[in-house]
């Protein structure tokens, strides 16, 4: 599969929106480190970040990368960056729960509009793959940033259909929290660990993890997997949010402060619904759309799933111990 993967990239013009964000950032790292691309055109509206992005480069990775300003809400920005790229990683969003809350027709014009506006520029400049970022927030939604999201992933699955004949295909990845992310509980722990108390939502709750690196190998493998429509579903592990803020901040006080508007208990990766179009694999997931495009034959050796199947944290089969999560923090830097 490595092989493969590193085919699929090399040689070939990459596009990444939001590239400047950890996702982005890791992004460009380990592509330009596993294989041999043309060149990697990193997209944000950021140009802070893309100057200490630049500067961190290597002087060989530095001829690689190619930095244009731009927001996807800008349809002809756009199109003037898609022009010759071959693959495309959309991953630029509002993602913070609170902020999509409280400014919720931004949510709708950068996660909405903004996908839309990735889809039309890819079909127009012929871009041949174009991946998109998803959440587990998207199943069932119950906050703003979920059901953008949803809608996010509708549109590219759906994408597809108009495509036509040409040779533009799309898919998504959905995953769920990625340790140490910007939005992560994990920081907040290690801030609070001084004060020795931390903050708990409820006792109860649990989350799917996955490091940014896995993240990023994952939608490697997806984009050389796709044929078009599929949304991906790695198999990662549960943990309690108690058990992760024990390992950060052994002996610390509990201070539970309920749910959070929009917030969930457990979160899910995989419906019922969608596990009766769905096939598993060792290490993922492939929910296969319901639309005439799809071809029955695509991922034939998956195995079918049970009609009654779905995977949410709170079922998962896999869960962090104290120890591996420890193991985990460590890898990122934390500990």
């Amino acid at each position: 599969m490595q092989d493969s993967v590193t085919d699929t990239f090399n040689g070939k013009l990459v596009l990444i929106t939001g590239g400047t964000g950890s996702f982005g950032q890791k992004f460009t790292e380990l592509v330009l480190k596993k294989a041999q691309p043309k060149a990697v055109r990193i997209y944000s509206r950021n140009e802070l970040k893309q100057v200490e992005m630049e500067r961190k480069l290597s002087q060989e990775d530095w001829l690689r990368a190619r930095f244009f300003i731009g927001d996807v809400r800008d349809s002809r920005r756009l199109y003037r960056a898609m022009e010759g790229a071959d693959i495309v990683i959309h991953a630029a969003a509002l993602k913070h729960v609170p902020v999509c809350e409280y400014n919720p027709l931004e949510a709708v014009d950068t996660n909405i509009n903004g996908a839309r506006n990735v889809i039309d520029a890819a079909l127009d400049t012929g871009v041949g793959k174009v991946l998109a970022l998803s959440t587990d927030k998207a199943v069932q939604p119950v906050n703003l940033y979920g059901a953008t999201k949803l809608v996010a992933e509708k549109l590219f699955v759906q994408a597809n259909a108009y495509s036509g004949q040409k040779k533009t295909r799309f898919a998504c990845v959905r995953y769920g929290n990625v340790m140490g992310s910007s939005g992560s509980v994990v920081p907040l722990f290690f801030r609070q660990k001084e004060s020795g108390e931390v903050t708990i939502t409820d006792e109860r709750m649990t989350r799917f993890w996955i490091t940014l690196e896995q993240g990023v190998d994952f939608v490697m493998k997806s984009i050389s997997r796709m044929k078009g429509g599929e949304i991906f579903v790695p198999k990662i592990p549960s943990t309690k949010v108690t058990d992760l803020a024990d390992v950060i901040a052994p002996g610390a006080r509990r201070k539970v402060i309920g749910i959070r508007p929009g917030e969930k208990l457990h979160e899910i990766l995989l419906t019922a619904d969608e596990a009766r179009h769905a096939r598993e694999f060792p290490d993922h997931f492939v929910i296969e759309p319901e639309h005439r495009f799809w071809k029955s034959e695509n991922h034939m050796e998956g195995k079918k799933l049970s009609g009654d199947f779905s995977y949410s944290s709170d079922n998962n089969p896999v869960w962090l111990s104290n120890e591996q999560i420890a193991g985990m923090l460590k890898a990122q830097g934390f500990l």
